[in-house]
Parts: C-alpha cells; structure tokens; sequence
C-alpha cells in the first residue's frame, strides 16, 4: 500500500485539536503550522482522514515542496513534480487555490497560471500528446507559499469537509460545521453531560454533539473526489473504511442536547437538519428566548454561538443581550460556558472575565472562544455506575 504526506488544513487557532485528532486516529505528525497539520499516512489513511476527522477543512496528498522567488522558479518547481503519479492523461487538472504569505510571488492568479502551464509541460512530455481534453476526473489542486516556500498538495476531499450533508436550510450567519465540532472539542463536554445552546440558529452545534455522542463520523454520508481516483486511492479502502464508520455509530445512547432559539422558523429548520443528519431524537428543540434560559440540574454546559452584532443598528442590541447572557448563566448552579463571539465588550456584559480565551478566526473575521469554568463534578463511585 502506498505512502502519502498528507496535509489536512483547518481554522486558524484550531491546530491543537485537529492534531489531537489525527494522534487519535492512528498518524504520525510531521509538521504543525498556522492553519494547518501535515501527517503521514498509507491509502486507508486518506479515505479514514476524509470520513473521521471533525475539524478539519479536506485532505491534500502533498506532492512535493521546493523554494521560488521568481516565476521562472516557480515554473521549473512545478514542472520538476511527478504529476503522472497523479493525474491520468485524460484528467481534468488546475489549481483551484493559491495563498501567499511573506513571500516575493503574491498574486494568487498569477502563481495558478504559470502552475497549471508548468504542469501540463510535464504531462505532454510524459504522455506524449500536444494536447488534453481533460474529459475524466477532477484533480484539483492547492497550493501555500510561506516565506518563498512552495507547498503544493492534490486535493482529495472535493467541497469541503464543513459540508457533512445536512445542513440544507441554514441560518443568516451559520457557524461552519467544523468549527462548530471543534468548539465542543476545546471543553470537557462528553456525552454523559448536559449541552444546551440559547442561540442554536441552524442547530450546527446541538447536531454535532448529538453526532459525536452517537459516535456518527461526521463523513459518512457524503461523497470525496479521490473516492473516484482507484490508482491512489483503491475502493476496497473506502469499503472498509464507510464499513467501520457504521459499526460505531449508537443511536440509542442517552443524551441531554438541547437546541432553543428565539425565532420558531430557526427551531423548525434546525429539527430538519438533525433530522437529516439522522440524530433528531437525541436533540430537544424549543422556541425560547435566552432570558428564560434554566436547567434543574447541575454541572452542564452551554455552548453557543450568539449574535455579533456585525450591522450598527444590531450593535446598539448587544449590551442587553450579552447581559442577559451573564445574568441566566450565573443562575444556573455549577455550569461551564463556551462561546464565541467577535464582540470584544462580551465578558464585561456578561459580568465576568473568562477564564480562557482563545483566538480563532472564524474564515477572515477574528472572533473570541470565551470559557467560563464551571466546578467538575464529583467522580461517581463504582456502585452508583
């Protein structure tokens, strides 16, 4: 079975977890950088990587790396790749991305130009042909320059992992599938405790956690371009892959999801989702506004994603929203709450400074992670298990 350096980019400020992630499933990592983790891995590992990973934005085969501070450099790096170990005569290839930082070549439309002439150069040598119609599969193509270093990887996954397949109807600004997955991951939540988001929207975050608690691989039940590439990536891999992500799945675990939200037509479009996620019985859905927010118990969570207030008219809305926020959180008893917001006044609205917080950039728009820690609760002996 082949051996692939795979790239795996995610948000900015999610390194951590999405390395955790790949440790967990089994691979070495060999590089962790600002948006991305690079990690060895066979076959299997790219249809695993696809299927299982949560937070994680797609999966690139790394193709190769070399430095270039002019076009000239560029051209020959690329054209020095093996790109018939990838793409088949009749492939259809190009670059779909380029993204410069600190480095001399810049111009993203310029670097996928003289990349996609470089590397047709190199197929017409190889295949003997003038021309290609690019009738078969698709190999898209993504490339990073950091400081002059080119990287440059074949994309496997296709439309981005965020996209599970659920998410049909969405709310005005809905939280990226991923991000949302890798938010419970950043707290101590698990299945055994209660999760409650006042401002569910879409439902993204009560889905993924229903998900998680279900043991549902969050890409099971949509499509990757590489499924398609059988001379990288052999079928039977995918097979057995899709095969073990059935076997994990328990949707007859119990849970404490909750999902409310102020606007009825978001509570009904969120029930849709998880419905179509196939984890609607694990989430209770309620149209409620966050000032009737309570919970009898103890030692839960709220994880939520609440307005920012990107338009002026909304901003002069927020002082009483996120005070509200503070004043229902601080009469539940022993919770733990997660949210992120790019409103920079949030913790003194809320009335308390948070015990961390984390930066991440939710696509180009800075936000906060605000966690306000809650006691752990008391470890349960053998007999009351």
């Amino acid at each position: 079975m082949r051996k692939y350096e795979l790239i795996a980019p995610c948000h900015f400020g999610l390194e951590a977890v999405l390395k955790k992630e790949i440790i967990d499933l089994g691979y070495d990592i060999t590089l962790v950088e600002d948006g991305r983790v690079t990690f060895f891995g066979d076959e299997e590992a790219v249809s695993r990587a696809n299927i299982f990973l949560r937070s994680a934005e797609r999966i690139l085969i790394k193709i190769g790396s070399f430095k270039a501070v002019t076009f000239e450099e560029l051209f020959q790096g690329t054209k020095n790749l093996p790109w018939e170990e990838y793409i088949p005569e009749d492939g259809k290839f190009w670059v779909a991305k380029a993204a410069s930082v600190k480095s001399k070549l810049f111009s993203p439309s310029d670097i996928q130009s003289i990349m996609k002439k470089a590397m047709v150069e190199r197929l017409k040598e190889k295949y003997h042909v003038s021309w290609f119609e690019e009738s078969g599969e698709s190999f898209p193509i993504r490339v990073f320059l950091m400081k002059d270093e080119v990287t440059v990887g074949l994309d496997t996954t296709g439309e981005s992992l965020h996209k599970r397949g659920y998410r049909k109807l969405t709310a005005k600004a809905p939280i990226a599938e991923n991000l949302a997955a890798a938010l419970i991951m950043l707290t101590p939540w698990n299945k055994d405790r209660i999760l409650v988001d006042p401002f569910c929207g879409s439902g993204t975050i009560p889905i993924e956690a229903a998900m998680m608690a279900a043991g549902m691989p969050p890409g099971m039940n949509r499509k990757f371009l590489a499924e398609k590439w059988d001379h990288i990536v052999g079928k039977r891999n995918w097979y057995d892959t899709i095969d073990e992500a059935r076997e994990m799945v328990d949707l007859q675990v119990d849970t404490d999801i909750q999902a409310y939200d102020l606007d009825p037509e978001m509570v009904a479009i969120a029930r849709e989702n998880a419905k179509l996620a196939g984890v609607e019985s694990l989430i209770h859905f309620q149209q409620r506004p966050v000032a009737n927010l309570s919970h009898p118990k103890k030692y839960g969570f709220i994880i939520t994603n609440p307005p920012y207030g990107e338009r002026l008219s909304e901003k002069e809305e927020l002082v009483g929203l996120y005070q509200t926020i503070g004043e229902r959180y601080r009469a539940l008893d022993a919770w733990s709450m997660f949210l992120i917001t790019s409103y920079e006044q949030a913790e003194r609205d809320i009335g308390r400074k948070a015990d961390k917080n984390r930066k991440i950039y939710n696509g180009m728009m800075k936000t906060y992670y605000y966690q306000f820690l809650g006691p752990k609760p008391p470890k349960r002996n053998k007999r009351e298990e």
